[in-house]
């Protein structure tokens, strides 16, 4: 793992559960840094950029949600945000602005712990393993080294895990991925998650692809990429 990879920001503004989450994440061997408003959070992110933020959605200044939006005008840091509600429009909006992940309070911190290596296993050597590759299908262009998707000449903004989600959609072209199978091969979760943050990744992906967005369907239990429709693929 590189030192980098290795920084976690906390961002919490109960001073107890930082102090737990903190303390097991050192004991897994990580740098952790903490913060208690969005505006500190945001002022430590400009001087020094970790490896992954955990982000808290309730903070008593600007909340997750905006703290998210704001960061990944900027960076593709992954995020993974805590929340103690149980609704699932918070979970879904934190996702659809760019979270890659969330835990509703109260949690294990062993499986927070568990969630950070994941993610971090995943965002790291998985781009450094395709830097120079690409792949074209139809009119969507999508460039590893880059992280550029187009469509046509359009240029497509896409968070991080979106991204991911679609070079392995489109790297197993003609095969059904399930809902689990991309949970692990995208987040790396080697344990059932939920997967409806799957789903929720592939409704942003068709919506921002727009007019291409039909290469992603879906497939039973899973979802698959359909055939260009020009027939040209590589």
């Amino acid at each position: 793992m590189a030192a980098a990879a290795q920084n976690v920001l906390v961002v919490e503004d109960e001073a107890s559960i930082a102090s737990f989450v903190s303390l097991y994440l050192k004991n897994a061997g990580y740098t952790v840094r903490t913060a208690s408003t969005g505006s500190e959070a945001l002022a430590q992110l400009a001087a020094e950029q970790p490896g992954l933020i955990v982000l808290d959605l309730m903070l008593p200044d600007i909340d997750g949600i905006e703290v998210c939006r704001r960061i990944r005008t900027r960076s593709d840091v992954p995020i993974l945000m805590l929340t103690a509600r149980d609704e699932d429009v918070d979970k879904i909006i934190g996702l659809e602005v760019g979270a890659d992940d969330y835990l509703t309070k109260p949690f294990n911190p062993r499986e927070l712990v568990a969630r950070v290596k994941s993610i971090l296993r995943r965002s790291v050597p998985a781009r450094e393993a395709r830097e120079s590759a690409q792949i074209r299908h139809g009119d969507l262009l999508v460039d590893a080294g880059r992280r550029e998707v187009r469509v046509g000449e359009e240029e497509i903004q896409l968070a991080p895990k979106e991204f991911d989600l679609l070079w392995e959609l489109l790297d197993h072209r003609g095969l059904v991925l399930t809902r689990d199978q991309l949970l692990e091969r995208v987040w790396g979760y080697t344990f059932a998650g939920d997967t409806r943050t799957v789903d929720v990744h592939v409704r942003q992906l068709r919506r921002k692809l727009g007019e291409a967005s039909p290469i992603v369907t879906v497939w039973g239990v899973g979802y698959k990429v359909s055939p260009a429709r020009d027939g040209s693929q590589e």
